[in-house]
């Protein structure tokens, strides 16, 4: 089977990579068809080509630059139009860059397929990339993956007809855990007791203000919180000021972090903490549960079908907005090495199971039979 898997604006290299690589091994030929990354390094492509025909001038500008905007503008519809002519079986959207506009610009053949990223959430349903604007583009594919039922359930309250969609789960970052462990960014050197991670693009609705909060009512005294990944959105100088009580217990690693600087950090990480507002699914949870990391998360979106996708608790989940309870779940998980010692054996688990890519790979080739009617 040839599969073409497109990601206009490279919104999800690490899903992409891999999605791609656990399709190949499964046997289908790939081609991921995407644009230059500006903010760092990528995965090496293991058994699948890559085609960067989107945005060819504009995506290697600084990114969030004018310049960059308005060209990329201009190269979108040529690239929209480029990318309709394709000798695969099946093409499988991961973002449309402006779903308003790109209903008009799908091709008619071959089949279609549409992962729901990002916009399920509540707090973006009604943006220029949201579940609003992107109902027509939603019509016009075979099928449509959503990657909970919580997510399956919003596409069906938004008139997506339920037998379109296929809950089909994100799977754990299991390549990331198998790169070498290098050494810490030096802002997180010489730390001696437990932290706590804050980890991926800090966006207002992941929660760092309520987690900074929590953090500060821990009786640990040694313990840190790290905050680690690429501002977007949000008043840096404002979570400074909400650090201030706790000092140099919690470090700032406030830039994009690439591949290769993960392991590092995770590794390190006692708790990983997803105190978020909102969420479908989460790239950062799918990341902890591959590294064997405990977690600590908030009961939003599809957060609650990972935590009790197990034979017991996979996460530890706590009220959203709720900074006395988040207080209490990280304080019983970092005091008491057995319960967390369970989680990570849990968070392991699931990993290796129902989230594992060759899991997903196999309900991805099943659903692009079912669209091809093999």
């Amino acid at each position: 089977m040839r599969v073409q898997i497109v990601d206009p604006s490279a919104q999800t290299p690490p899903f992409d990579h891999a999605l791609a690589a656990s399709l190949a091994r499964a046997g289908a030929e790939v081609e991921l068809v995407t644009s230059s990354f500006v903010h760092g390094e990528v995965a090496d492509a293991t058994g699948y080509r890559v085609t960067e025909s989107f945005y060819e001038r504009s995506s290697r500008l600084e990114s969030g630059g004018f310049t960059r905007r308005a060209l990329g503008l201009a190269e979108h519809v040529p690239s929209m139009l480029r990318a309709r002519a394709t000798s695969a079986d099946v093409v499988h959207y991961q973002w449309l860059t402006l779903p308003a506009l790109d209903a008009s610009l799908l091709p008619k053949r071959p089949a279609k397929v549409w992962t729901t990223h990002g916009f399920l959430r509540a707090s973006d349903s009604s943006g220029p990339g949201g579940l609003r604007a992107s109902r027509r583009a939603l019509e016009r594919m075979d099928a449509v993956v959503a990657l909970s039922e919580y997510g399956a359930g919003r596409l069906t309250d938004a008139g997506v007809p339920r037998e379109k969609i296929e809950v089909i789960p994100h799977g754990a970052f299991d390549y990331l855990a198998d790169l070498p462990v290098g050494d810490l960014p030096p802002e997180l050197e010489g730390a001696h007791g437990p932290v706590v991670l804050l980890f991926g693009l800090i966006r207002p609705y992941k929660g760092a203000d309520v987690l900074l909060r929590a953090f500060q009512q821990l009786e640990i005294e040694d313990a840190e919180l790290w905050i680690v990944g690429r501002p977007l959105g949000v008043d840096m100088d404002e979570l400074r000021r909400l650090v201030a009580p706790a000092g140099a217990r919690v470090r700032f690693v406030d830039r994009f972090v690439v591949d290769s600087e993960i392991p590092a950090i995770m590794r390190r990480a006692d708790v990983v903490a997803l105190p978020y507002r909102d969420a479908e699914q989460s790239g950062v949870l799918f990341t902890a549960l591959a590294f064997g990391k405990a977690i600590v998360a908030t009961s939003v979106g599809g957060f609650p079908e990972v935590a009790h996708s197990g034979d017991g608790e996979v996460i530890r989940l706590v009220p959203p907005g709720d900074d006395a309870a988040l207080a209490g779940a990280l304080q019983a998980v970092l005091a008491d090495p057995t319960e967390r010692e369970r989680l990570e054996t849990a968070a392991r688990q699931t990993a290796a199971g129902q989230y594992s890519w060759d899991a997903v790979a196999a309900a991805t080739l099943a659903l692009y039979d079912r669209v091809l009617g093999r």
